[in-house]
């Protein structure tokens, strides 16, 4: 079974509702991250400084054919406050990235981050991938902690792999889960969000 870019659809647990990216998001989406440097500080754009600007990058994901782009809705308060993707994988077969993501630091240090990749995870195995592929820039501890916490494995280093928004040169830390090893890193983060 050949795997491909997932299509866009709707998946949920208690904490979490991954939809489709639209514009109707924008609004909610600034006000939880719009103009924040530190939210934005690893991501390919700038940070947006009105909906507008914001706007136009959400519309460059939702026209990407290389992305599926997800506004994440915190179930509790029904509203957008970040957005995750799935990527294609070019030369790697049975391979899906998950990538773009940021969250409103208010959802910082909370479950929304575990119970997002639980949900990204899970789907792209159920659709016959062999790996996902997760990546983020060498300066950013943060997400790399987050990656390894669901069990991401450091797989390598790209060096200049691309221009930050600032211009500067950018190293890529790589991450990988295999399918046969996500079983026991899923019942980890399952219990973890049954806890919280």
């Amino acid at each position: 079974m050949t795997a491909k870019l997932p299509t866009p659809t709707v998946l949920e647990n208690d904490v979490v509702r991954l939809e489709p990216l639209t514009m109707d998001h924008v609004p909610d989406l600034f006000a939880a991250g719009g103009g924040d440097e530190e939210v934005w500080r690893w991501m390919p754009a700038a940070a947006p400084r009105t909906e507008e600007e914001l706007g136009k990058v959400a519309r460059m994901l939702i026209d990407d054919d290389k992305h599926v782009p997800f506004a994440v809705v915190v179930r509790a308060s029904g509203r957008a406050v970040g957005w995750t993707t799935y990527a294609d994988v070019p030369g790697f077969e049975a391979s899906v990235e998950i990538g773009w993501t940021w969250y409103g630091r208010a959802s910082w240090r909370t479950a929304v981050n575990t119970a997002c990749k639980l949900l990204l995870v899970d789907h792209a195995f159920e659709l016959g991938h062999n790996r996902v592929l997760l990546k983020t820039d060498i300066r950013n501890e943060r997400s790399q902690n987050a990656i390894r916490r669901i069990g991401g494995v450091h797989e390598g280093t790209l060096r200049r792999h691309r221009r930050r928004a600032d211009g500067t040169w950018r190293d890529t830390v790589c991450f990988g889960i295999l399918d046969d090893e996500w079983p026991p890193h899923r019942a980890r983060l399952q219990a973890r969000l049954a806890a919280s």
